[in-house]
């Protein structure tokens, strides 16, 4: 779905009558065959944060200010690096809104097989997962509790492919929710000598110590987004301005 990231991201970047946003999309095998009302449902019910105003499309968190955006932090452990021949046995996610968490998702993930080297990494054991809700109950939820929120995590990359390449293997299509890495961010944000989540435990004096589980990861990971939300500049007021400045800021020296 690569392509499909471009058109979204230069709905990003300007706006876009509805006619000429679909005719982009006709371009793609996956909706070219669809009429407009269809590819507007789909795009939406992956998560893609759009609404229609006089004619034209328009991504809500290009209009919506950071204390009104509901950010999603998640963190999964998974029994494998790559999510063709492994999956997700632990997958945690809290909203967080305004400086506050609303919500919160939590579940291990039915599984056959962990590496012993993951079970020692994470502590997860095979008795944790053997009769644990199967992949698609969990995603299935998952999905309903994410909804269209602004999917957050340290290393956004592996979480958010991982979890949308395993709703597509399940039926449940992708995930197009705006994404924020907060390793990106907090490179943008304050100076440290590492950024791994391992490392900022120490340097920021977080209080969770765990590492690697999904939940205790998260809750550090907010806390690294907090910090980094109280050195923001002063003109970043919506949530795709800090989208775009995580990505194209100035790195803190």
């Amino acid at each position: 779905m690569r392509s499909l990231d471009v058109v979204i991201d230069k709905l990003a970047k300007k706006r876009f009558s509805q006619k000429k946003f679909f005719e982009m999309l006709d371009k793609l095998d996956e909706f070219s065959f669809l009429d407009d009302d269809i590819k507007y449902e789909m795009l939406k019910s992956f998560g893609l944060p759009i609404f229609e105003k006089n004619g034209c499309l328009l991504l809500q968190t290009k209009f919506r200010k950071l204390e009104d955006e509901t950010f999603c932090i998640i963190d999964i452990e998974t029994n494998g690096s790559k999510p063709t021949n492994s999956q997700i046995i632990e997958i945690a996610g809290v909203k967080f809104q305004n400086g506050e968490i609303i919500d919160k998702f939590e579940s291990f993930v039915k599984a056959d097989f962990i590496p012993e080297t993951i079970q020692r990494l994470t502590s997860i054991a095979m008795e944790d997962v053997r009769n644990a809700p199967p992949l698609k109950v969990v995603m299935e939820a998952f999905k309903t509790f994410l909804g269209d929120s602004t999917f957050v995590a340290h290393s956004v990359k592996f979480d958010y492919n991982f979890i949308s390449c395993s709703l597509y293997k399940i039926g449940y299509g992708v995930l197009l929710n705006r994404k924020l890495c907060t390793i990106d961010l907090a490179k943008r944000t304050f100076k440290a000598k590492k950024y791994g989540l391992k490392y900022l435990q120490e340097h920021l004096n977080l209080k969770v110590k765990v590492h690697h589980r999904a939940y205790a990861d998260v809750l550090n990971t907010i806390e690294v987004f907090k910090v980094s939300l109280k050195n923001l500049p002063k003109d970043i007021k919506t949530t795709e301005d800090l989208i775009c400045f995580s990505k194209i800021g100035k790195i803190v020296e």
